[in-house]
């Protein structure tokens, strides 16, 4: 009787957890669903207005920033919808049949250390449990802050007159820059601002950020605006090399650098580029800042480099560059590798390409080249392949030197690069650098062939890892090996020694 007392008793237990267990996940299934019903409206009407936005010259700072608040919130909005969207993906169907290891979360169990986690936040725990639920709910609410306060900004903004170029969300992502619309007016704002009489004669603004943050890339764009190129008589570029020699004089310094850009009509303001790695000496900038003293009131200087020491230079505040967030990235990446995917694949790509975005480490380079692969192969199996290898690629780096591998190579350190095609040699990436396409020419080999199985060099070699459309049209090459593993034959002792 006791028996059976306690089997009836359990089994009233476990049905009360199943229950209340199956109540729980269907609320919150439901708020969801709500959830992402009110989202997708106001992601609309957000993005259009970012977009009206980017065609129009605004100069205030405030509204710069207000758009700025905008464009973030857009982008955290696409990223939860998105990552909501595709959850369901991922975890059964086809990728039950060919799963992916997620390696990040292994390595973030047995490996504490916040430096060798991944991501501080996958996609996968974004959205998991109550957890993702309380992350939507915030992105929702603060999306529907900011458009009940929106009728004083658009009020505003048709107050400013039209740009003649297309924002960068009707664009591919290969024909125009994305994500830096604020930095480029707030350095236009600088350049066109004119000192008052008996002030210095020369204004410097330091732009300090990592390697291939988008530092030239950036400046490049802003001299070619009109606003810029109708307000200087010439726009030159130097290099740190330009700049080393002591004896310059007003005219042998424009000669040792690129005249970009030239109109005699203008009156003779002067707008010099400095694209430095580290810092500048003390002796060259006094000696280069007499010579610049030379030029029309009004001449500007820009200095570009990764050390924030040049901050020291500059009349005004510098502008930092740092990667672009977790979300924008996205954001960006999505426009590069789904641009021609059908609605049919659209969400099970999706889920894999997030997976992928958040191995890379947000580098522009690698998404571009990465992304140009997935667009060019829209096939769900062999993106999963791509996914696992960069996962390997990077745990194996993380686990050898605690470093991601894009940071070691931006450091000048050799990292083994992985292969879909298996083989017993070793792909070696021994430095990445870039080069100016028009004026150099670059080889014809393709690091995505060497990866992918369809190119087998040999030996040590250069090839192109991605080729950019827009200005400064750089291309990013590396300099690889192919080595045979060297295998070691230990022998055994024939005695142990005493310790």
């Amino acid at each position: 009787m006791e028996l059976l007392a306690s089997a009836v008793l359990g089994d009233i237990i476990s049905r009360s957890i199943s229950f209340f267990l199956d109540r729980y996940y269907g609320r919150q299934t439901g708020g969801v669903a709500k959830s992402l019903e009110r989202l997708r409206p106001l992601l609309l009407r957000v993005q259009s207005i970012v977009e009206e936005a980017e065609r129009r010259n605004i100069t205030n700072q405030a509204m710069l920033r207000q758009l700025d608040m905008l464009r973030h919130g857009m982008y955290r909005g696409y990223y939860m919808l998105d990552a909501f969207t595709c959850r369901g993906h991922g975890e059964g169907g086809a990728m039950a049949k060919d799963e992916v290891r997620d390696d990040s979360f292994t390595l973030c169990r047995f490996r504490p250390a916040k430096r060798l986690c991944l991501s501080p936040r996958t996609p996968k725990e974004m959205v998991s449990g109550g957890k993702g639920l309380n992350e939507l709910t915030k992105v929702l609410c603060g999306l529907e802050m900011i458009v009940a306060d929106i009728e004083e900004f658009v009020l505003f903004l048709k107050c400013y007159p039209p740009i003649c170029r297309e924002p960068i969300s009707y664009l591919s992502s290969d024909m125009g820059m994305f994500g830096r619309h604020t930095e480029h007016e707030r350095i236009v704002s600088f350049l066109l601002q004119i000192d008052p009489p008996g002030t210095a004669n020369l204004s410097v603004l330091p732009i300090v950020g990592p390697a291939r943050v988008g530092k030239s890339t950036l400046v490049e764009h802003v001299c070619y605006d009109k606003r810029v190129r109708n307000f200087f008589s010439s726009i030159a570029f130097f290099t740190e090399d330009d700049l080393q020699g002591v004896n310059l004089d007003a005219n042998a310094l424009q000669e040792s650098g690129i005249i970009k850009y030239r109109n005699g009509a203008l009156p003779g303001r002067l707008l010099i580029i400095m694209e430095l790695i580290g810092d500048l000496e003390d002796e060259i900038w006094r000696r280069l800042c007499s010579l610049l003293g030379q030029y029309g009131h009004g001449s500007k200087v820009i200095v570009t480099s990764r050390s924030e020491r040049i901050m020291r230079l500059g009349t005004t505040q510098a502008l930092k560059l740092n990667v672009l967030p977790q979300e924008a990235y996205w954001y960006f990446f999505k426009m590069i590798a789904l641009r021609n995917a059908g609605s049919k694949d659209y969400t099970e790509l999706s889920s894999i390409g997030m997976e992928i975005a958040a191995e890379l480490n947000a580098s522009f380079t690698y998404a571009n080249s990465v992304g140009a692969f997935l667009r060019a192969n829209l096939d769900a199996r062999l993106w999963r392949k791509v996914l696992e290898g960069l996962r390997e690629f990077t745990t194996k780096h993380l686990l050898m030197f605690g470093e991601h591998p894009i940071d070691l190579l931006m450091k000048d350190r050799p990292i083994y690069l992985w292969r879909m095609a298996s083989s017993s040699e070793v792909l070696i990436a021994h430095r990445s650098y870039e080069v100016c396409s028009p004026q150099q020419k670059v080889p014809e080999l393709k690091m995505h062939d060497i990866v992918y199985g369809k190119a087998r060099p040999r030996g040590r070699f250069e090839c192109l890892v991605w080729k950019s459309h827009i200005p400064p049209y750089y291309s990013y090459l590396m300099s690889c090996s192919i080595v045979k593993p060297q295998r070691k034959v230990v022998r055994k002792r024939s005695r142990l020694q005493s310790i």
